[in-house]
């Protein structure tokens, strides 16, 4: 079972996020947190996977707790959750290592498969977020931005390279390997071993700064 923790200053945001997960065979929400200090604090004492965390929450926000959950409990993948959809949270929920980025507008499927994906270890946004992450990297500092992307992803080797292109695309391990025709263990290797190399805390940072350096995903 996914042990999911749910974090929002609303009652009945909490009870329908929790009716909506519920109802999925392999997801438990273990644990419900009013404020972003109660969520940081509720993450150490409890077995947590992932995390739901509200943007907009009293105390401590979402985005701040998020960053102390990743010096607390790393072990947790955080989703934040939000009805606001600036570009600025999303970049700043990605920078500070979180696992996606969903509206609460979004369809109760999607909310159910970014906690899979989350739980996977995979990255995940919502098609709202993506447009605003795509509309940033169109802004003028995208090319500041790129130039150092290309400085970064130029250590890479070539089969580096194209990992990195498919973790743009948004691929899972097991999709990237099918298209690269290799295992999905080995894509897992990889992965690991390109994280390290751009000092990258997760996927989603990854995949970003492979848009950035303008990396063209493979073929097949």
């Amino acid at each position: 079972m996914i042990r999911v923790l749910v974090a929002d200053d609303e009652p009945l945001i909490r009870a329908g996020i929790r009716m909506i997960l519920t109802s999925a065979d392999d997801i438990d929400v273990v644990a419900e947190a009013r404020d972003g200090r109660e969520a940081v604090e509720t993450a150490r004492g409890t077995p947590v996977d992932v995390a739901l965390l509200d943007i907009q929450m009293p105390v401590m926000d979402g985005l701040t707790a998020l960053a102390e959950m990743g010096r607390a409990t790393p072990r947790v993948r955080v989703l934040i959750l939000t009805t606001f959809g600036e570009r600025d949270n999303v970049l700043r929920a990605l920078g500070h290592g979180g696992a996606g980025f969903l509206l609460k507008d979004s369809a109760p499927q999607e909310l159910i498969q970014a906690v899979r994906a989350a739980a996977a270890g995979n990255a995940y946004l919502s098609p709202a977020a993506t447009r605003h992450v795509v509309d940033t990297l169109a802004s003028p500092a995208a090319t500041v931005r790129g130039e150092e992307a290309r400085r970064r992803v130029a250590g890479l080797t070539a089969r580096e390279r194209e990992v990195l292109s498919l973790l743009g695309e948004g691929l899972s391990n097991a999709d990237a390997g099918a298209r690269l025709h290799m295992s999905e263990a080995t894509v897992k290797t990889y992965v690991s071993r390109i994280l390290t190399k751009l000092d990258c805390d997760n996927r989603v940072q990854a995949a970003l700064l492979a848009r950035d350096a303008g990396l063209e995903p493979s073929a097949g």
